[in-house]
């Protein structure tokens, strides 16, 4: 249950961003009084899954915006394969972390 939170939350927070996904996260979990690690498998996919993404958070989007006012271009898809070699691990061992601590 917990995993699915948390990919439903990357995935969410990478397709509109992730304070969207944030706000929407809280209000589901708030209504459907889910338990502690689901909520916390959520907030990490909050967190880490919008490092995949340039839409993935406003961050991103203003670091891009700096990149390219200076010259330099990174494309979407180097992006991606940058987020999903440095990303894709760190997720799966806070989760990991989070749903086999109490």
């Amino acid at each position: 249950m917990a995993w699915a939170g948390g990919a439903i939350a990357i995935a969410s927070s990478n397709l509109m961003n992730n304070l969207p996904a944030g706000l929407i996260a809280s209000s589901t979990v708030m209504w459907a009084h889910s338990p502690e690690r689901v909520i916390d498998a959520m907030l990490i996919g909050v967190d880490l899954g919008p490092n995949m993404s340039i839409t993935g958070s406003l961050a991103t989007i203003l670091w891009f915006n700096a990149i390219r006012r200076e010259g330099e271009g990174v494309s979407f898809m180097r992006l991606l394969k940058v987020g999903a070699v440095a990303m894709l691990p760190a997720l799966v061992l806070a989760l990991g972390a989070r749903i086999l601590i109490r």
